[in-house]
């Protein structure tokens, strides 16, 4: 029993550490994981036997976690011609199950269940040394901090909308919404350990992808190459350049990606912080005329945003958010939205939040000013 107690709580603090409280197990699948490691007692070995290996092996494997969440959503807008927003909604309807096998290799999966079921992560991921791992399948791009965030982290009930715009959400550059996912294969290390902490004091993520989103198929003969730099100067406070060079193949019309940001992050004691800049250069696809065969547009956007997280309690916790985003990379393109977000984490299974949104968009002539208000609950299961 102490073996598996062991391996198992081995494998949950390496899903906790790397894939945040997305991973983790809610009122009905705690029961079910403690069922299932007892169940497996005695086929499971401790951390200091060796290891063999072999197509025979049935030992050195994990009990696996599965978990699962729900978000609410209820949205009104005082925006001209959206007719007071969605009202009540499914955001998010998810399940996943993640585990170990001969202890250096860890798999993930998790699928999307509100509107049209999908796959969203599967992923395997050797992870004998913190200094050099290697992952494959279908996962978060690497690119700004905001993006690889699980929803449960990112502060605010949305994200960023200079990453909504050029991280592979609602992209600049066309095609589906690819949910900032993409397949491929990554690799990343943490290295120099440094202060009283042992913390890292650099980090590197470098990746090729297919380019053309989740549950795809690459339709080109280009890859994606993304990566970024981290580094930690203090505990808590990571520095990071990103960048992106890529292709969009989408409707036979191909555009490039090429995108570069600079962030910071700051986690500690309850406090958060996020800033980052993200500049694009490459066309839409809307931009290109088949019958002319001529392209339009400035084949250029950046955008910005800062954010704070304040610790007034252990279950009440204030943000705000300022967003900058412009298309053209032009003052004259401007969009803001400034955002205030109470969370109320009243168990590390529940939590309630609501938004107010001001809204200032240039390019929309017939209403640059609006107001939203967002409420949200999210439940572990």
């Amino acid at each position: 029993m102490r073996r598996i107690l062991l391996l198992a709580a081995l494998c949950s603090a390496l899903a906790t550490a790397k894939a945040g409280d997305e991973y983790e197990s809610g009122f009905l699948t705690t029961p079910l994981n403690r069922a299932i490691a007892r169940g497996m007692e005695g086929t499971a070995t401790a951390e200091g036997d060796e290891l063999q290996y072999g197509r025979d092996v049935t030992r050195f494997v994990s009990a696996p976690q599965f978990g699962g969440y729900l978000v609410g959503q209820y949205t009104y807008t005082d925006q001209k011609g959206q007719h007071g927003g969605e009202g009540f909604s499914s955001r998010h309807i998810r399940a996943y199950v993640s585990g170990s096998v001969l202890r250096d290799f860890r798999y993930r999966l998790q699928a999307e269940f509100s509107g049209t079921p999908a796959m969203r992560d599967y992923t395997l991921e050797w992870v004998h040394w913190k200094e050099f791992a290697v992952k494959v399948g279908q996962f978060k791009r690497p690119f700004t901090f905001d993006s690889p965030l699980n929803p449960w982290d990112v502060g605010l009930g949305g994200y960023a909308l200079p990453t909504r715009k050029l991280a592979g959400y609602s992209d600049y550059s066309g095609g589906a919404n690819t949910n900032g996912r993409d397949q491929g294969l990554l690799l990343s290390g943490n290295l120099l350990p440094v202060g009283e902490d042992r913390h890292w004091l650099l980090r590197y993520e470098a990746g090729i992808f297919n380019g053309n989103g989740i549950n795809r198929g690459d339709n080109n003969r280009k890859k994606d190459w993304i990566g970024n730099v981290q580094v930690q100067p203090i505990s808590g406070l990571r520095i990071a350049l990103f960048g992106w060079k890529g292709t969009l193949t989408s409707e036979g019309v191909s555009v490039g990606r090429n995108r570069w940001a600079l962030g910071a992050c700051y986690e500690k004691q309850g406090w958060t912080a996020r800033a980052e800049y993200i500049h694009h250069s490459g066309h839409k696809t809307t931009d290109y005329n088949a019958t002319t065969q001529t392209w339009s547009g400035i084949a250029r956007a950046d955008g910005w945003y800062a954010m704070l997280g304040v610790p007034v309690t252990k279950w009440f916790q204030p943000f705000v958010r300022y967003d900058a985003y412009r298309e053209g990379a032009k003052w004259s393109g401007l969009k803001n939205v400034f955002s205030v977000c109470p969370n109320f984490r009243l168990h590390k299974n529940l939590l309630f939040q609501l938004q107010y949104n001001h809204i200032f968009d240039k390019l929309n002539a017939a209403d640059r000013h609006c107001n939203e208000f967002w409420a949200q609950a999210y439940i572990r299961f």
